[in-house]
């Protein structure tokens, strides 16, 4: 039974991260459900300069990861189709990433908005007590924000600001090596193999190459 794991990208900045956890999900050889909101087609859009469109999807994806999805298990769902498979728990997936996670997304999950189809499978996948992880990457944050991280802290979430750590490649890290290591992280926490960086091995000046 095909088991995949739900990626929902929301419109908050960092668009290279969801694209990176996808990449790495599909290396893994991970079957994937993609949930593009709304508003995350037009940070993709800005980020990037490619669209997103439900009718050419498969063909958009390819060209936004930058690679051929021949043989690649994806499946996409539109953000506003709350009959989709992820809307029900009975829909077998093993959980789902929220990458990146904005404000309002992250809200509308701690208080079970349901506003659309990313925060419908998260809250699903939340209430199965599936593993979620959740990738915030506003700053500086408010009261409200960190309200609502905690509540889905309290739901069983895993909440994984886009963090990264320099120990991987260094002071000198290019900006792939950085979003890579978020995203290798995210694939930590949803317990899929990766090598996107290095790992401390508790020596100092060790050669990252």
């Amino acid at each position: 039974m095909r088991e995949p794991w739900v990626v929902g990208v929301s419109g908050a900045s960092g668009t290279p991260y969801a694209a990176a956890v996808v990449r790495g999900l599909l290396d893994a050889g991970e079957p994937v459900d993609l949930i593009v909101s709304r508003a995350a087609r037009l940070t993709v859009l800005d980020e990037t300069g490619r669209s997103f469109r439900d009718a050419h999807w498969a063909d958009d994806l390819g060209a936004w990861l930058g690679r051929d999805l021949d043989g690649a298990d994806v499946r996409h769902w539109t953000a506003g189709d709350l009959a989709a498979g992820p809307s029900s728990g009975s829909y077998p997936v093993r959980g789902m990433a929220v990458v990146p996670a904005s404000t309002a997304a992250c809200a509308g999950i701690a208080i079970g908005l349901s506003k659309d189809l990313l925060q419908r499978a998260a809250e699903v996948n939340l209430k199965e007590r599936r593993r979620v992880v959740v990738v915030p990457r506003e700053t500086p944050v408010t009261r409200s924000h960190l309200e609502h991280l905690i509540a889905l802290h309290d739901a069983g979430a895993v909440v994984l600001p886009a963090s990264p750590g320099f120990y991987g490649a260094g002071a000198a890290a290019s900006a792939t090596q950085l979003v890579d290591f978020v995203a290798g992280k995210v694939l930590d926490a949803l317990g899929v193999t990766h090598t996107l960086f290095h790992r401390w091995a508790g020596k100092l000046n060790a050669d990252r190459t």
